[in-house]
This record gives structure tokens, C-alpha cells and sequence, in this order.
């Protein structure tokens, strides 16, 4: 009887942080497009400033009271999911554990492909407290939405990456993603080992401006050092018909992803 009632907190409060996260998803979406107009069209903030800037303002406002309630939900989730997994642990079905291994393996897999497992295992406990590019949305999504997060913690056992996204460095979000959701970016101090993408790659780059992701085409001409900035044109970008060129450093740029929705 204890763990019927147990379950069924533990998935009423799910069910509520699913909610909180979604209500978020949609403010830090908004979030973003503002910035996006605002880099593109400055003069807007001329025009329209104070109606601008007050609209970012509740945003701001509103997308942090969503994230302060969705800590206080996950906290309570987590002393419930802890106590109901240790009355529980005994009788975990060894298949299930042995299923969880495989499926972590191959995360781990698609993130280094060459390299042995310890080599893997090495790579993503050095990138605690890097910044990566992760997608936040989960596979069946309509949309994928790619920010820059910053690692806080390597589960070695999940074999699982704790990160915590950083919108325009005010508002915080802790997510649990698996490591085939996650790209490193560049190192800025180590530039020769940096891909290099010729002209007309499609890659995923910051968006100047922001924090997030998205789809673009390398135009530069010639890149003469490995240090040298991107020239690129992002899908939807469109002014007065055309896609205007934006700059973006080459650390922040990565491959698009197989399979990428936007």
C-alpha cells in the first residue's frame, strides 16, 4: 500500500515538472527569438523601446519564477525517488540493469565512435565544467533546440552528463541527458584541432547574440588560420529576401547533427 501511494506522488509531481518545463520551453524560445530580432533589427529598440524591452523584461520575469518552481518540484521529486528507490533496490529485475548498461554503451559509442571504452569514459569526465552544445528536447520531438550548456557532473555509472544551460547568463536550468545528445565544442586554446568546414557545410552554430543553436551554411571564401572566424548564413535569417552573412567564432561551431529537425 506504501509504495502505490508512493508511486502515485511520485508521478503527480512528474507530471507537474513535465508541465513546468514545457511552460519554460516556450518562454526560453521567445527569450531567444527577441534577442535574435534585436541583433538583427537594432533599430527596433529605437522605435519601440520601452514596449521592447518591457516585453524581454516579463519574459525574464515569468521564465524565472517558472525555473525557481520547477527546483522546488524537483527537490521534493528527488526525496521522493530516493526513498522510494531504496525501499525497492532489493528487487530490481538484473535484465532491466544489464538493458540500461547496453543502452549507455551506445550513447557513449556515438559520442567518440573511435577509441576504447576507458578512452570514452576519460573524454566526458574531462568535460566537467566545459561548455557544450546539448539538445534539450528529446528524440521524438518535433523540433530539436540545441543551447549552450555548461557541465556540471558525469554520472560514470549511468553513463549519463548533469548539465545546466545558460540563457544569456541569468536564467538556469539543470538537465540529465545522455551523452549522445551532447557535442563538445572546439577548444578556443587549441585551434589546429578544430574541424574544419569548407564552403557550403551546413553546421550548428551560435547564434550571434545568444545562447542557442541552429542551423547554418559556411560562406567563407578562404579561412586562412584555423583561428579565423566563420562566415555564415543561418536558415531562417531571412532580411529584405535575403540571408544576411553573421560572424560567429570558430569554437563556436560544430557539425549538424545526423537527423536534425528545425
Amino acid at each position: 500500500m506504501s509504495n502505490t501511494v508512493d508511486t502515485a506522488n511520485i508521478l503527480e509531481l512528474s507530471r507537474e515538472l513535465d508541465k513546468l518545463r514545457k511552460e519554460q520551453d516556450v518562454f526560453l524560445v521567445e527569450i531567444n527569438k527577441l534577442h535574435k530580432k534585436l541583433q538583427s533589427t537594432p533599430e527596433l529598440v529605437e522605435k519601440s523601446g520601452d514596449d521592447l524591452l518591457g516585453r524581454l523584461r516579463e519574459l525574464y520575469q515569468k521564465a524565472k519564477e517558472l525555473s525557481e518552481n520547477e527546483v522546488n518540484v524537483s527537490t521534493t521529486l528527488i526525496s521522493e525517488l530516493e526513498s522510494f528507490m531504496q525501499s525497492v533496490h532489493r528487487r530490481k529485475d538484473g535484465s532491466e540493469q544489464k538493458k540500461k548498461r547496453m543502452k549507455a554503451d551506445s550513447d557513449m559509442s556515438r559520442l567518440s565512435p573511435a577509441g576504447s571504452m576507458r578512452n570514452q569514459l576519460e573524454l566526458a569526465a574531462s568535460l566537467k565544467g566545459e561548455q557544450v552544445a546539448a539538445r534539450v528536447t528529446p528524440d521524438g520531438a518535433e523540433k530539436h533546440e540545441w543551447f549552450v550548456v555548461k557541465v556540471i557532473h558525469f554520472d560514470r555509472e549511468a553513463k549519463v552528463i548533469l548539465m545546466m544551460t545558460v540563457v544569456l547568463y541569468i536564467l538556469f536550468r539543470k538537465y540529465k541527458l545522455p551523452m549522445s545528445r551532447i557535442i563538445p565544442f572546439p577548444k578556443r586554446n587549441d585551434p589546429p584541432s578544430a574541424p574544419d568546414f569548407p564552403t557550403g557545410r551546413h553546421v550548428l552554430a551560435v547564434y550571434p547574440g545568444t545562447t542557442a543553436l541552429y542551423k547554418a551554411t559556411v560562406v567563407n571564401t578562404h579561412r586562412k588560420k584555423k583561428t579565423d572566424d566563420y562566415l555564415l548564413e543561418f536558415d531562417d535569417d531571412e532580411e529584405d529576401g535575403s540571408l544576411p552573412q553573421r560572424t560567429v567564432p570558430f569554437h563556436k561551431v560544430v557539425p549538424l547533427p545526423e537527423g536534425h529537425r528545425q
